[in-house]
């Protein structure tokens, strides 16, 4: 082995025994690094672990801190954007779907990435939707209309029949 590549490897290794990660399953502070991914625009890095303890893997992801966006909701009140609600809407809206759980990581990415390279750190709910809308549209229409039906407040079952006469031409 070089001296370049086994200093890198100590130092990787150094890295990865400092930062101590909680099971999420035992709640034990001991895992081995698996894994270790950067996404496509080098903005977050997956690292795949696996508990010393109980033997179970989980996932974790690192990202830069970034500044706090917020969202200005329809009654007017403000709250800071968050992704797991973001995460937690295409998630409920891709419920039995054929969408893989990575496709709706990348949309979150994208809104994300989006909102933050705009012009302000305030953004409207409206806008957020359509962004969400436009991108289940494009992927799946059955995630589509359920999306549709929260974000545009349908309330009967000409407003679902509306939306999927668009869809169909």
């Amino acid at each position: 082995m070089t001296p370049y590549l086994l200093r890198t490897t100590f130092i990787k290794y150094a890295i990865y025994s400092v930062y101590k990660m909680r099971c999420p399953y035992c709640s034990s502070t001991e895992s081995e690094v698996i894994e270790t991914r950067d996404n496509e625009d080098l903005s977050a890095t997956r690292r795949r672990r696996e508990c010393t303890k109980c033997k179970k893997r989980f996932t974790t992801y690192e990202r830069v801190e970034n500044i706090v966006l917020i969202v200005i909701k329809k009654d007017g009140r403000r709250e800071s954007f968050s992704r797991e609600k973001l995460r937690a809407g295409l998630l409920t809206a891709c419920e039995k779907t054929t969408v893989p759980l990575e496709k709706i990581d990348e949309i979150v990415d994208e809104i994300e990435r989006e909102l933050r390279g705009g012009e302000s750190i305030e953004v409207e709910s409206k806008k957020i939707g359509r962004m969400v809308a436009q991108k289940l549209k494009k992927l799946d229409k059955v995630a589509y209309i359920r999306f549709a039906s929260v974000f545009r407040n349908f309330v009967d079952v000409e407003d679902f029949a509306s939306e999927v006469q668009k869809l169909i031409k």
